[in-house]
C-alpha cells in the first residue's frame, strides 16, 4: 500500500462510516478498483477506531452522563430509575450480538463474505429496506425500550457483511420500530462505540502480521489512515445529525442502488474480480 492509498482509505472511512451506505463496502470497492486487491477486514476494523474516537469526543458529555448513571445504578436502587441508567444497559445489551457473531464467524467475515457480488447485492437489497422503513415507519418515539436495543443490536450485527452498513441497519430497524430518525441515529452512534472499539482492538495483531493475503499496510500507514478517518468522521457526525432532523434517507437509498448496480456492471464486464 502506498501512502496516498492509505490517506484516501482514511478519507473514505471518515466520509462513509456514519452514513447508511456501508464504509466497509466502500473501502472494499475502492481497494479493488485502485489497488487491484483487498485491503482486508482487519485494516478496515482498525481504522474505524478513528471514526469512533470522533463519536466519543462529539458525544463526550452524553457518554459521561451514561457511564455515571450506570455506575450509580449498580449500587443504588434509586439510581436504577434514571432513564440514562436504562439507556446505558441498552447500549451494552445491543452491542452483544455483533460481538458474539463477529467472533463466531471471524473467518467467513475476513474471506467469503467479502466477495464483491455479495457486497453489490446487499447494497441494493438493504437500500430497499431502508426506503421502506423511512416511508412506513411511524417515527413517533424518542425513547428506547429493551426490545429496541435487542432488535437494533441484531441489525447492527448484519453489518459484519460489507454492504449492509452498521448505521444503515440500525437506522432501518429503529424506524421500523417507530423511533424518530434523530433518536435512531443517536442510538446508532452510541451502539457502535463498544463494537467498533472491540473489533478494532481485536484486529490489531492481524494488521501487525503483514504475511496475509491482499494489499498490506504498514503500521505507520494504518496509524495515518486512522487519524485521517477521525478528522473527516468528526465533521460527518455533526453534519448527519443536522441532516436527519430535517430530511429523509432517500438520497442514500438511491446512492446505494447506483453503487450496487455500477459494481454489478464492473463485475459482469470483468473490470474487477469478485474476490
Amino acid at each position: 500500500m502506498t501512502w496516498l492509498q492509505a490517506i484516501v482509505l482514511g478519507i473514505v472511512q471518515g466520509l462513509t462510516e456514519f452514513l447508511p451506505i456501508s464504509s466497509s463496502a466502500h473501502i472494499r470497492i475502492v481497494s479493488e478498483l485502485w489497488f487491484g486487491g483487498d485491503a482486508g477486514a482487519s485494516f478496515t476494523a482498525v481504522i474505524q477506531l478513528g471514526t469512533e474516537t470522533a463519536v466519543i469526543i462529539y458525544f463526550a458529555k452524553d457518554i459521561w452522563r451514561l457511564l455515571r448513571a450506570w455506575f450509580v445504578g449498580l449500587f443504588s436502587a434509586a439510581g436504577r430509575t434514571d432513564p440514562d441508567y436504562k439507556l446505558a444497559w441498552y447500549v451494552i445489551i445491543g452491542s452483544a450480538p455483533i460481538a458474539i457473531l463477529g467472533v463466531v464467524f471471524k473467518d467467513a467475515i475476513r474471506s467469503g463474505l467479502r466477495n464483491l457480488w455479495i457486497t453489490a447485492i446487499v447494497l441494493m437489497v438493504f437500500a430497499v429496506f431502508l426506503a421502506i422503513a423511512d416511508e412506513v415507519g411511524k417515527q413517533a418515539r424518542d425513547k428506547l425500550t429493551m426490545r429496541d436495543s435487542i432488535v437494533m443490536g441484531f441489525a447492527q450485527a448484519m453489518a459484519l457483511v460489507p454492504g449492509v452498513s452498521r448505521s444503515g441497519g440500525t437506522l432501518t430497524a429503529g424506524m421500523f420500530l417507530g423511533l424518530k430518525r434523530e433518536a435512531a441515529t443517536r442510538y446508532s452512534f452510541l451502539l457502535a462505540i463498544p463494537s467498533v472499539f472491540g473489533a478494532g482492538i481485536f484486529s490489531i495483531p492481524d494488521v501487525l502480521d503483514r504475511s496475509g493475503p491482499g494489499v498490506q499496510a504498514s503500521v505507520p500507514q494504518t496509524v495515518v489512515a486512522t487519524v485521517v478517518s477521525f478528522a473527516v468522521g468528526y465533521a460527518c457526525v455533526a453534519w448527519l445529525l443536522r441532516y436527519v432532523s430535517k430530511n429523509n434517507f432517500m438520497v442514500f437509498v438511491w446512492y446505494r442502488i447506483a453503487v450496487g448496480a455500477l459494481l454489478c456492471g464492473l463485475l459482469v464486464t470483468g473490470v474487477v474480480a469478485p474476490t
